[in-house]
């Protein structure tokens, strides 16, 4: 459980910097993170990114709530959502955008999401 536990985390805790970086920092952290994207365009895509970041605060929200329900079947369940949520955004984007994001974002869900279920 105490991997499932730490996994989990490192995964919540990276959602809540890529809504940092996508709401709050596009125009700056963002252009060094997404260098595939042209310079000008930051500007003008900076409400769609904030809008992205907000639904990866939304991921992570439901992850660190996993911790909080005092029923184990039911953490475990709603864990297992949100980890499932990230897997497949994160093999989405490794298919649309850049294989990259699999290795940062759906392997690590992955992983977490194994050993969730190991310890069910």
């Amino acid at each position: 459980m105490m991997l499932s536990n730490i996994l989990t985390a490192l995964v919540a805790i990276e959602h809540l910097y890529i809504l940092y970086m996508e709401m709050f920092a596009w125009e700056t952290r963002g252009k060094g993170f997404f260098k595939s994207l042209p310079e000008h365009l930051f500007g003008p895509t900076k409400g769609m990114a904030a809008n992205q970041g907000l639904y990866n605060g939304f991921l992570s929200a439901g992850l660190v709530w996993s911790y909080f329900i005092n029923d184990d079947t039911w953490s475990s369940n709603v864990r297992l959502f949100f980890l499932s949520c990230v897997f497949v955004a994160g093999l989405y984007g490794a298919l649309t955008a850049s294989r990259k994001i699999f290795f940062f974002q759906a392997l690590p869900a992955l992983l977490a999401g194994v050993a969730t279920m190991l310890f069910i």
